[in-house]
């Protein structure tokens, strides 16, 4: 009889462990995910379903690894982007400003800001969580390695983010295999007429850095997202062998600002080396300078540098 009793008891507190067990695992508990960023770390209860995201790099990885998103810019949409202009996409402000009315409607489990978005933060992280994607110009691509890789542990898409980025892998290393027969490098941005230049460790400095491109100078003055307005003068002294072109105007679709091959078409630029070796890239503005930091953008931008190294070899 005690004995049974005994048993009785093993059970009870057998079950009551389990239960406990079970309690210390619930779903909610077990699927959260703590998400570390460039303003910190924050914790997701659950896998985000409803997804806002202010910064088209974001949008760009989100789409290549198969994730629906809610809420995107109504502003400055990337043409290889272009279906999220649907309607069907809410609209919650621009790449630089929210409409915070927009984003509350959109009910997000997550909200992304980066770059342009970033100082948004505060006030977003009020609504929802909240995290910053910004990619790092001293280490643009790993960066935007750790990027893509936060969203695939995120939305469980590891798998689709290894093969995004084994492509960016193969089309920088390709790049930096033909670099040398480029001979030395100068970044111009257009804008208006006038020209700008960036160096290592700037904004577009990681076509120098990760693709090993060599810089024809190391005396270029950048300040933030701001780099050294330049003559025609000074390139024509600094002779560089290749010069990649950003044509800001066509990025944000301006197209009474002027024209980079117009602007650069004169007697100073018909004189360095680049010119004379046809090796002046007019590179694709809008992956550079509006969806820049997304790995698929990275490939797309390589892949141009490749084929101009291709074209030199043949």
């Amino acid at each position: 009889m005690q004995t049974g009793l005994v048993r009785s008891r093993l059970h009870a507190l057998a079950a009551a462990a389990i239960i406990a067990s079970a309690a210390l695992f619930t779903p909610a508990q077990a699927a959260e995910i703590a998400v570390k960023h460039a303003q910190g770390e924050t914790t997701l209860p659950d896998r985000p379903v409803k997804v806002v995201t202010f910064d088209y790099a974001t949008l760009e990885t989100l789409d290549a690894i198969g994730v629906e998103v809610a809420g995107v810019p109504g502003s400055n949409t990337p043409g290889s982007l272009a279906k999220y202009a649907d309607a069907k996409y809410a609209k919650v402000g621009t790449i630089f400003e929210p409409d915070y009315e927009a984003v509350n409607a959109a009910e997000p489990d997550l909200i992304i800001v980066a770059g342009r978005s970033a100082n948004k933060y505060p006030q977003l992280a009020k609504i929802a969580p909240t995290i910053d994607l910004s990619v790092d110009p001293m280490n643009f691509v790993a960066s935007a390695r750790t990027n893509a890789e936060t969203l695939g542990r995120i939305f469980g898409k590891e798998a689709e983010v290894a093969k995004v980025l084994s492509d960016m892998d193969a089309a920088i290393s390709a790049v930096k295999a033909g670099a040398p027969s480029l001979g030395k490098g100068l970044i111009l941005m257009t804008n208006g007429g006038k020209v700008i230049a960036f160096g290592p460790g700037s904004r577009f400095g990681w076509l120098h850095d990760d693709l090993g491109i060599a810089p024809v100078t190391q005396e270029i003055k950048t300040k933030g997202t701001h780099g050294q307005a330049v003559s025609f003068e000074f390139i024509q002294q600094q002779n560089p062998d290749v010069i990649l072109v950003l044509d800001r105007d066509r990025a944000i679709s301006r197209p009474e600002g002027g024209n980079a091959s117009k602007t650069l078409d004169n007697e100073l630029v018909a004189t360095t080396s680049a010119a004379k070796k046809e090796q002046i890239a007019y590179l694709d503005p809008v992956r550079l300078y509006i969806v820049g930091g997304s790995p698929v953008s990275i490939t797309a931008i390589a892949n141009q540098i490749n084929t101009l190294i291709k074209e030199k070899k043949s």
